[in-house]
């Protein structure tokens, strides 16, 4: 960052310019830029008419597109007639010769992307087919160690392991009572159990999907892992790397065909079996977005859940919503569907709510202090990072300000999306869409979930009450119908 830095403001130097604000994007990969919040924040920035240019050290720090809809990002340029300023020239996106120019080294940026994580691959490769570890600590299976100076071995924690498969091996096939005997997570035990580098063999069958339509990318733009697919046969290592290993080979399969019996007996995998959940995939939460899915707890207690409030250490955050019991929350949802959303006089009234909020004074108002806010916001960043090139700052200091600034500025992003005048509604099309609804309570939840996919893009929840139902609506973009209460708070739309 500071080379870049440095090298930018010698180019704006060259030029004449005026630096006014920077971008930084740290961990973010070149083929996602536009998930970026940072990047949203360029485009919106260089739509107004007092930005001239946008500085960068490489055309590879703007973009290295992976396929040919990352191109949108040089529309943006030539829409908004912005330059794109680096220390061999600017590039005029609208000119003839800069579009073919921005076009080539977007696209050998492109390429130089793969030439790299091609390189990465074969020398990780190399490691992986001579016995060693290329990745971190962190991928090594439970109870495994690996150094450089004496290879494969097992930690004390191995002792552990080969406590389970005895265990197994003697018939007690429970993963819960093996949990409580040697503190394996049960959810854990069939993966690790499975894994041949107890019997000494390193074994690799699979590998993440290079294809670009595998990319997955985390809601910031930051790279998020890419699902695993099964290596062709000519690639998949096998090695020995533990001479001494913790099971015997007839062990280790004998375990392996006690697992593969118990789960075929298993409830989930028989052929007749139907989820009970009828919401399953359809549901987030309206506390703090993120997915709301299925949990049965070894009770037989069926329960709805936010993803936050049971992993708030993999989220990074907590969320005070309670577990929901299944039957209390969709019977609060099938209500909604199949009672209020077909009845004629309350969708009136959904329509009549909407409308009034759409010409509401009072929301034109509250829109204008959002977008003043987030200009004072802007220019309070601007204060900020000019402070700090000046040496009267300090990098804990800038930090501390900047992530107050940015948390304010998505609050008020998000306000302001959710506040924004949405198409009108009419009576008859949103009794068209609800139509589909009639009969809800006389169909499975496969043809409930089929329904669902095609109505209703989003359902959001918090401790069993419906906050808010999306509905698609012919000829208009997405409506939202708030409900706090699905059964005696008057409407919303």
């Amino acid at each position: 960052m500071p080379a870049q830095r440095s090298e930018n403001r010698r180019t704006a130097a060259r030029y004449g310019l005026t630096i006014v604000q920077t971008i930084e994007m740290a961990d973010v990969c070149g083929a996602a830029v536009l998930h970026a919040p940072e990047m949203r924040q360029l485009l919106e920035l260089i739509k107004s008419p007092d930005i001239h240019g946008v500085v960068a050290k490489e055309f590879s720090r703007l973009m290295r597109p992976e396929n040919f809809e990352d191109f949108r990002l040089l529309q943006h340029f030539a829409d908004t007639n912005t330059l794109l300023y680096l220390p061999d020239g600017p590039i005029d996106l609208n000119s003839k010769m800069g579009r073919v120019m921005g076009g080539l080294r977007a696209l050998f940026s492109g390429m130089e992307r793969e030439d790299i994580r091609e390189r990465s691959w074969s020398a990780k490769e190399e490691k992986r087919r001579r016995g060693e570890n290329p990745q971190a600590s962190i991928t090594l299976p439970f109870g495994v160690t690996w150094t450089r100076q004496d290879g494969w071995s097992y930690t004390p924690e191995a002792e552990k392991v080969r406590s389970a498969y005895k265990l197994l091996l003697s018939g007690e096939t429970s993963y819960s009572e093996i949990e409580k005997l040697t503190g394996i997570s049960r959810f854990n035990l069939p993966i690790i159990l499975r894994n041949p580098i107890y019997m000494g063999w390193r074994v690799i069958d699979r590998r993440r999907d290079p294809s670009p339509a595998a990319l997955r990318v985390k809601r910031d733009g930051r790279q998020a892992d890419r699902p695993k697919i099964l290596r062709p046969a000519d690639e998949v290592i096998r090695i020995r790397v533990i001479d001494q290993p913790l099971v015997t080979e007839a062990e280790y399969l004998q375990a392996q065909e006690i697992m593969s019996r118990k789960r075929e007996r298993h409830w989930r995998a028989r052929p007749d079996y139907k989820s009970p959940y009828t919401y399953h995939g359809h549901l987030s939460c309206a506390e703090c977005d993120e997915l709301v899915y299925s949990y049965s707890n070894s009770r037989g207690g069926e329960y709805y859940v936010c993803k936050a409030k049971q992993y708030p250490r993999q989220v990074g955050r907590k969320c005070s919503t309670r577990y929901m019991k299944r039957q209390e929350l969709e019977s609060n949802l099938d209500r909604l569907l199949g009672n209020r959303l077909v009845d004629r006089g309350f969708l009136m009234a959904l329509v009549e709510e909407f409308e009034r909020r759409i010409q509401d004074p009072a929301e034109e108002a509250s829109t204008e202090r959002v977008k003043r806010r987030l200009k004072e916001l802007e220019a309070k960043r601007e204060r900020v990072l000019s402070t700090f090139f000046d040496g009267r700052m300090s990098v804990a200091e800038r930090d501390s300000h900047l992530d107050q600034i940015g948390s304010e500025t998505n609050t008020c992003t998000d306000q302001l999306s959710r506040t924004s005048a949405p198409a009108p509604v009419s009576l008859d099309a949103l009794a068209d869409v609800c139509s589909v609804f009639q009969g809800w309570e006389f169909l499975e939840p496969e043809a409930k979930r089929k329904l669902l996919a095609i109505t209703v893009p989003e359902i959001r929840v918090a401790n069993s009450e419906v906050k808010e139902l999306t509905l698609l609506l012919p000829g208009a973009r997405h409506n939202e119908l708030s409900r706090e209460d699905t059964d005696s708070s008057p409407p919303r739309a």
